[in-house]
């Protein structure tokens, strides 16, 4: 707990949580750019080529495979972060949690309010009629998960490099960020774009940056804390 960052929390009511993969790797979930994360793996081809939309629309086999041993993730659970911004909304004082994650451990810790930038592995759709799976279906499914009512080719609901991000769910996030009077970003290093580039569109001057390493924000912020978000966002 940092008592810093508690006073501004207590001085605040329009709390935006902005956060990426470091708010995940705490609850077990790999992230894709620190030493030990996918990026940094040996596979036939690099991750960031296999999560593209020309590599899903050619090599559908294979993207299949490093999803389902990569990015799905059973029986992660929400950590001391997830479960305080929950808190925090709970008692009215956070108005939305704006994620790069694509896991639903926000929606899980109880977070109603969750943005997801980059969609979630817990959704996915045919391609052809639209009908709704769950993860477990993508999970069991052998090489090429096939709908069972038109046949057509079942795709998680998540932002493939090469895609735009959902226009409605971005300008709510700029909106939410405007309206803040404290911003916290944790587990982020800023490097993704244009998810990064939201930052622009705060304008007021409590910017809080939780992260183990430095960011592109580290100037502008008021308070820069470089240690574990779930110690730094644990229950008071």
């Amino acid at each position: 707990m940092n008592t810093q960052l508690e006073a501004l929390i207590a001085k605040s009511s329009k709390i935006v949580f902005f956060g990426g993969a470091g708010v995940s790797t705490e609850s077990g979930i790999p992230d894709f750019r620190s030493q030990d994360g996918l990026y940094n793996q040996q596979y036939d081809y690099p991750p960031e080529e296999i999560l593209s939309h020309s590599f899903f629309i050619r090599n559908q086999a294979e993207f299949y495979r490093f999803y389902r041993d990569k990015l799905i993730v059973k029986n992660a659970q929400p950590n001391a972060a997830h479960m305080r911004l929950a808190k925090l909304e709970r008692e009215g004082k956070l108005l939305a949690v704006i994620t790069q994650n694509i896991d639903g451990l926000h929606q899980m810790a109880g977070s109603k309010n969750v943005l997801e930038l980059h969609g979630s592995t817990l959704r996915n759709y045919c391609t052809k009629c639209g009908k709704f799976y769950d993860v477990d279906f993508i999970a069991s499914s052998a090489e090429v998960p096939k709908c069972t009512v038109c046949g057509g080719i079942v795709k998680p609901d998540v932002v493939l490099y090469e895609e735009g991000l959902d226009e409605a769910v971005l300008q709510k996030s700029v909106d939410a960020i405007r309206s803040a009077d404290l911003l916290i970003v944790g587990g982020t290093s800023l490097a993704v774009y244009p998810a990064a580039g939201l930052l622009r569109y705060y304008h007021g001057r409590k910017l809080v940056v939780i992260n183990k390493t430095k960011t592109p924000a580290d100037d502008a912020a008021t308070l820069i804390i470089h240690e574990p978000i779930g110690d730094v966002l644990c229950e008071k």
